[in-house]
């Protein structure tokens, strides 16, 4: 494999990684938020991770072309 193929594919997963470990903090964050631990999360919570997620594999698969 060549250099340039090898760093990209290093990127991608650290990207990737970096993206998983923001969405688990996230969740926490919005589990903590308002004082009460264990919050349920609503549906517009839930929409708004979904499309920051969507957002994220986008950039993702630009990179890696």
């Amino acid at each position: 494999m060549d250099l340039n193929r090898i760093v990209r594919l290093v990127g991608n997963m650290l990207l990737r990684s970096l993206v998983n470990i923001g969405l688990r903090k996230g969740l926490a964050l919005l589990g903590r938020r308002d004082g009460r631990a264990g919050r349920a999360v609503t549906p517009g919570d839930a929409r708004a991770l979904a499309k920051k997620a969507r957002k994220a594999a986008r950039i993702t698969r630009r990179l890696g072309r």
